[in-house]
């Protein structure tokens, strides 16, 4: 028996093109067809610095490997207000998930609040909203490890005595401020010789925080030694060291970005960098992000990649942590491409 002729093939497809064409929204069998990708979009507390550019990368690479769309929107300001603007226009553009490194918590508690009423995952990443409706923050490292390190690092260069002064960014950056109340304590609890004088902010604005270090010699005179307490101000007040010649007599230590402390590092006016990857960082946040949009429950420890192969979760406060500080010296700065 001969087959079909090629003029009943076409008659016979037509009923399933037609139905494809209508029905738009289905397989060939009838299935739906798969969800679009989760769409992850991350407000840093300002844009184009190189901690957040490295943030950036390691989401991207993240979104690669597990299929999810990962994209930036930074502010050019470090007024709260700025950050609230970006989640609005998120909000309105139905995004899946929302993840913002916030300037002022408070201020951007009511748009959170927003977010969450329309559907939309909110989560912190790098600095924390406590208070607000966020669903889980991915915490870089603990308060007590960062504050802890900065404040060896200092006394190590110091001997544990004279007074020192820390320039801080963002008055109201949850972060940092938990890293600075635990410095306070801790220096009072282990080095009782020395004097913290005064703490300043920049913003995220590297020439203020040179502008300031160079004050705060001028107004103690006996000073020995200044933390940047972001990765804008650690290079900044290294930056005051050198230009004052008080390399040797004023030691600085700071949370800075490996290649942007590099010379630094290498000339002496900043003794260590305690950090951590911020690559990582990124992954680890655009991971958490897809989990949430899935649905899916984070374990007390998490198998999240190769690199990250036990990352813990602590469910009362609803915290991913990456890990332990890097301490990041002359010796391998270079490791660090960012």
């Amino acid at each position: 028996m001969r087959g079909p002729t090629k003029t009943f093939r076409l008659v016979a497809t037509l009923p399933l093109v037609a139905a494809l064409a209508l029905g738009g929204c289905s397989d060939q069998l009838g299935n739906a067809p798969a969800p679009s990708p989760a769409r992850i979009e991350f407000v840093p507390k300002v844009r184009g610095i190189p901690y957040f550019d490295a943030m950036d990368t390691g989401g991207l690479e993240a979104a690669k490997q597990l299929g999810v769309v990962w994209h930036t929107t930074g502010p050019s300001t470090t007024d709260p207000a700025a950050q609230v603007t970006i989640l609005r226009d998120l909000i309105a553009k139905k995004v899946d998930v929302i993840v913002v490194a916030p300037n002022d918590p408070a201020a951007l508690a009511p748009v959170i609040a927003e977010a969450r009423a329309k559907g939309i995952h909110v989560l912190t990443s790098d600095t924390d909203a406590p208070g607000t409706q966020r669903e889980v923050f991915v915490n870089q490292a603990s308060a007590r490890g960062i504050g802890t390190a900065l404040v060896d690092a200092l006394m190590a260069k110091t001997g544990g005595t004279g007074q020192y002064a820390i320039v801080s960014c963002g008055q109201a950056a949850a972060n940092l401020n938990s890293w600075i109340a635990v410095q306070k304590e801790y220096a009072a609890e282990r080095y009782p010789k020395a004097e913290l004088v005064e703490t300043v902010y920049a913003g995220e604005d590297e020439d203020a925080a040179t502008t300031l270090a160079k004050q705060l010699m001028a107004a103690h005179p006996g000073l020995t030694g200044l933390v940047g307490e972001c990765t804008t101000s650690a290079p900044g007040v290294a930056k005051a060291v050198g230009d004052q010649q008080k390399i040797g007599q004023v030691f600085t230590v700071g949370v800075g970005t490996p290649q942007a402390i590099k010379p630094y590092l290498l000339d002496g006016s900043c003794s260590q960098s305690v950090l951590w990857n911020v690559e990582s960082l990124g992954y680890l946040t655009a991971w958490t992000a897809k989990q949430v949009a899935d649905g899916k429950p984070l374990n007390p420890v998490n198998k999240v990649s190769l690199e990250l192969p036990a990352v813990k979760y602590d469910a009362p406060s609803k915290t991913v942590l990456l890990g332990d500080p890097l301490l990041i010296t002359a010796d391998n700065v270079d490791q660090f491409k960012y």
